[in-house]
């Protein structure tokens, strides 16, 4: 039978909440790769029995073995390395695109939901599709769309800009340089792509 929820708890997450600064602690230890993980493990031992300590008995905790504190530094490598990835594409695709390619991006990225929401509904009987989950699925589809209006509507507002702040610049230079209106069209029509 398949698990449902989240299933047991780490050692870790079942720490009170009075040892979230020492859990924290150690996620950033674990993170900046100065220290070994057993150097790490020992500190965060001791961080934990302080706060046992500070609670005179009254917070009752298990201090988590070395072996937990191994799975939760492996859990913790792994989440790191998914986010630098992430933070490493992202930071890729904002160098290399611009504003009309970041539009192309987001339609592309909406018709990714669209189709991923028409196959899971088209095998819902197989993959067990709940009512939680094709709300879920339509919220996604409702924010594509969503997005892709606004990228249109943002797309076609900076072109018209572009395009008042472009005649005027060019109907100034005419009158300051003498060039003829038909000149003048013609520049226009050169940087804008569209005759007047």
């Amino acid at each position: 039978m398949a698990r449902q929820g989240r299933g047991r708890l780490s050692a870790i997450e079942q720490l009170p909440p009075e040892c979230d600064s020492t859990i924290v602690w150690a996620a950033n230890e674990l993170r900046g790769r100065d220290r070994t993980q057993k150097e790490i493990y020992e500190e965060f031992y001791l961080k934990l029995e302080q706060v046992q300590k500070d609670f005179r008995g009254e917070l009752e905790f298990s201090i988590p073995s070395m072996s937990a504190f191994n799975r939760y530094s492996i859990k913790q490598a792994h989440l790191t390395r998914r986010l630098e990835d992430t933070r490493s594409i992202a930071a890729s695709i904002a160098a290399n695109f611009d504003a009309e390619a970041s539009d192309d991006l987001t339609l592309i990225a909406a018709e990714a939901i669209k189709t991923l929401t028409f196959e899971l509904l088209t095998d819902a009987g197989e993959s067990g599709l709940d009512p939680k989950g094709a709300m879920n699925l339509a919220n996604a589809l409702r924010a594509a769309c969503q997005a892709q209006g606004v990228s249109t509507q943002r797309r076609q507002k900076v072109e018209r800009e572009f395009a008042a702040k472009t005649n005027e610049a060019v109907d100034k230079i005419a009158k300051v340089k003498g060039l003829t209106a038909e000149t003048a069209e013609a520049i226009k029509s050169q940087i804008l792509g569209v005759t007047s």
